[in-house]
């Protein structure tokens, strides 16, 4: 049905005419942005719209969201309200897994995230009355199976075991179909991820069938299939914004500071800022 790939669960919706059996979707504004939910409810409509049974939540983002911007807040805090959402109640124990290849700019999302994610395990082992109103988040950066040797799943199937985490969080980057949405969109979903997927090199999902924990993922869509653009001679090959190292970082921090605030509660933007130093 798709000939063109894409990660993102409303584009594949808007591809089809009308809403399928086992598909339910809405439209709202959070925060004065648009939000779109997929809800996928059994394998007729997962079949439909070839994505697993799960909630799929994207929003849109404004064109300028970094740090410094005035749209920062808003962002984060909308973005957090959908993290909340998908949560199975409120973890206590939670490992992070920032997905992706560093040194590859468009696959750096998880880890240039990782570097705004607060992370207290250890903290609260020390001085567990200090860090009471924090849950106890790890945090894992498993590179890319070309690197390491070893596929992100086992990696992370490894410390599941030892960590007994409530939640597992993977941070990725995705592939979009809608140009002008590459880096202005974020996809919160409770059905997993597939590592890799964005970009045709799949890999083992991440989900609660393989972890034995639910697996709630957030990505952002940083490359879009060539042969959109140029017909079958560009399959294989992605295209991705001219300014994607500055559009990456600005996605990156986005989504670090929105887990924050949403997995640990009590904290709000300023506070995330003084405790990342």
């Amino acid at each position: 049905m798709n000939r063109f790939r894409t990660d993102m669960a409303e584009e594949l919706r808007r591809r089809l005419p009308e809403e399928p059996e086992g598909v339910r979707c809405a439209e709202e504004e959070l925060r004065g942005l648009p939000v779109f939910t997929v809800r996928i409810e059994n394998e007729q409509g997962a079949r439909a719209l070839g994505k697993p049974v799960g909630r799929y939540d994207t929003l849109r983002l404004p064109r300028w969201y970094d740090r410094g911007s005035e749209s920062f807040p808003d962002a984060v805090h909308a973005l957090a309200e959908l993290i909340t959402r998908n949560l199975p109640d409120t973890p206590r124990e939670v490992l992070v897994a920032a997905l992706g290849n560093p040194d590859i700019t468009p696959d750096a999302l998880g880890s240039l995230a990782a570097s705004s994610i607060l992370v207290t395990r250890h903290l609260k082992k020390k001085e567990p009355d200090t860090f009471r109103n924090f849950c106890s988040l790890a945090l894992c950066r498993p590179g890319v199976l070309g690197t390491s040797g070893v596929e992100s799943a086992m990696q992370i199937k490894t410390l599941c075991r030892e960590l007994r985490p409530e939640l597992v969080v993977a941070i990725d980057a995705l592939a979009g179909s809608e140009a002008e949405q590459l880096c202005r969109s974020v996809q919160v979903s409770s059905a997993g991820i597939s590592p890799g997927s964005g970009v045709g090199n799949d890999r083992q999902e991440l989900s609660r069938g393989s972890l034995g924990v639910p697996v709630l993922s957030v990505g952002m869509p940083t490359v879009i299939d060539a042969g959109f653009f140029g017909g079958r001679k560009l399959d294989g090959m992605f295209v991705t914004p001219r300014d994607i190292d500055s559009q990456v970082r600005a996605g990156a921090r986005l989504i670090g500071y929105a887990l924050d605030i949403a997995l640990h509660r009590h904290i709000e933007i300023e506070d995330v800022d003084a405790l990342l130093g």
